[in-house]
């Protein structure tokens, strides 16, 4: 979930990312948008369903990615999903964030019809909670961003409902939920990732926030963490919540201007001091939950010891010495990894975290650094 910085507060709240639903949800009021606003006419939701729909067969993802002219998504009827929830039966309840309640739901595989429960095609929806107020912005952005945006490493967005007062989306699903609740295992069933694991799903991410930052038209993620790298049944990342995605700079600039919404612990420091959000910024998110990888611990804990509470400012001492860094990685890989691979993602992650947007580097040299240290072999 996106979090203004004006209060710590929401961050103990129960929308706060550490109760949410892997696909609960962001909320923004500052997203770009295509022109829709909350009058909620039938007028308006047939035209915003001509621009947003059309042949699901054509958006399946290529292997490097697309970004399409205009959102490419099934409408769905409230009835419709409805029948795949099973009439959001709480069995099928999955999880509840700030945006609403997520429900399994089941869909033909061709047609994206109803199913019955147990056959077809599994898939999330997310239904608004209509006290929401910042609701309809997310359903929006969501909308404007994922269902024009198709690549192996991002959630798909099969399609969205707008009946009345009803807003819903629907996802493919993840089956094996969010990175954080795999590194942070507040499940004690889920079996502790493997340092190949952490890599393989490190490189996803990695790759996914790389074609945003490379594509035609610059995407800023804008709150990347651990919580919204979503992963399939083979541990494949996909990057999740596009709530408060937005556009990069045109014309020359360096950077937008923009109201300062992200999640403590992640977001680089230039955007909470200015509000200057820079496609380097991103990469400082990058290099956090890089850190959270290495160490299994997560970006802002107030329960540890005083000192410790802000993970990059405890750490990032230790990063250079491969003598310290032992102390400070994750016990539950020991032994599964060579001290070379491990100082190489320490130096990587420091470099993500430069005070300086320009000295960081592109998700692109990202990439390339984590495919060298994936190929070091464990001694």
């Amino acid at each position: 979930m996106g979090l203004c910085f004006g209060s710590l507060a929401h961050d103990d709240g129960p929308n706060s990312s550490a109760n949410k639903h892997p696909y609960s949800g962001s909320a923004s009021t500052d997203s770009k948008n295509v022109g829709i606003s909350t009058t909620n006419s039938s007028a308006e939701r047939s035209q915003f369903s001509e621009r947003a729909s059309g042949s699901f067969a054509e958006s399946l993802p290529s292997p490097n990615g697309q970004i399409l002219e205009t959102p490419n998504l099934k409408v769905f009827s409230f009835g419709d999903l409805k029948a795949a929830t099973k009439n959001f039966r709480s069995d099928t309840l999955l999880g509840e964030g700030g945006f609403g309640k997520v429900y399994k739901g089941w869909l033909d595989e061709k047609t994206l019809t109803p199913a019955k429960a147990g056959s077809g095609m599994v898939v999330a929806i997310k239904k608004l909670n209509p006290e929401s107020m910042q609701g309809f912005q997310e359903w929006q952005s969501e909308v404007n961003f994922l269902g024009r945006l198709s690549h192996p490493h991002l959630v798909k967005l099969l399609g969205y409902c707008w009946d009345a007062e009803e807003l819903l989306l629907v996802y493919e699903f993840m089956a094996k939920g969010s990175l954080e609740n795999h590194l942070f295992r507040r499940n004690p069933n889920i079996e502790p990732l493997s340092w190949n694991m952490r890599l393989k799903i490190v490189i996803g991410a990695a790759r996914g926030l790389a074609f945003l930052h490379t594509s035609e038209k610059q995407v800023i993620y804008r709150d990347f963490k651990a919580s919204n790298i979503l992963l399939d049944g083979n541990y494949n990342a996909k990057i999740s919540d596009f709530g408060l995605a937005k556009l990069g700079p045109a014309g020359g600039e360096s950077h937008v201007t923009t109201r300062v919404m992200g999640t403590y612990g992640y977001a680089a420091p230039e955007y909470i001091a200015t509000g200057h959000l820079y496609v380097k910024s991103d990469v400082y998110g990058f290099g956090v939950v890089l850190l959270e990888m290495l160490t299994g611990l997560r970006a802002l804990d107030t329960k540890r010891p005083s000192g410790q509470h802000n993970l990059v400012e405890w750490v990032k001492p230790y990063l250079s010495s491969k003598r310290r860094l032992k102390t400070v990685m994750d016990a539950k890989i020991q032994g599964q990894y060579s001290l070379k691979a491990a100082s190489q993602a320490a130096q990587l992650a420091l470099k993500c975290l430069q005070p300086e947007p320009k000295n960081r580097p592109s998700m692109k040299e990202v990439v390339e650094a984590l495919e060298d240290i994936e190929s070091i072999k464990t001694k």
